[in-house]
């Protein structure tokens, strides 16, 4: 029961988040999903409805690199990747979207990365 009610929690406080943050092909919105195992980024326009470029844990560029690393390692390893394919797309400025998650942990340390990388929020 505390699972559901903690998940029912987390994605209302998404949804609260997601009326106020849109993408924009000026500035998209850099999505962030933990799943217990993995972290996935995606940086999306959300005007034009398209994802602009992808990073996470189960990307092949990323697979040698994983080995014997903590979660939040990974999830730096992530952002610095989602930074450098949406640099690739021309993107510099994003909007953050945590998806109803602290900004703690691996949430923070993907959205550092992709700082340090080059990207700004």
């Amino acid at each position: 029961m505390a699972r559901e009610q903690r998940r029912t929690a987390r994605i209302r406080r998404h949804a609260r988040v997601r009326a106020k943050v849109k993408g924009t092909p000026s500035r998209p919105r850099l999505c962030v999903f933990r799943s217990l195992n993995h972290v996935y980024a995606q940086v999306i326009d959300d005007i034009a409805g398209h994802t602009l470029a992808t990073a996470s844990t189960i990307d092949p560029e990323l697979r040698g690199e994983l080995g014997g690393k903590a979660k939040t390692e990974k999830s730096a390893l992530v952002g610095t990747l989602i930074a450098k394919r949406a640099l690739s797309q021309g993107v510099t400025q994003v909007a953050f979207d945590r998806g109803g998650r602290q900004y703690h942990g691996r949430v923070k340390a993907l959205a550092e990365a992709a700082r340090e990388s080059g990207l700004k929020f």
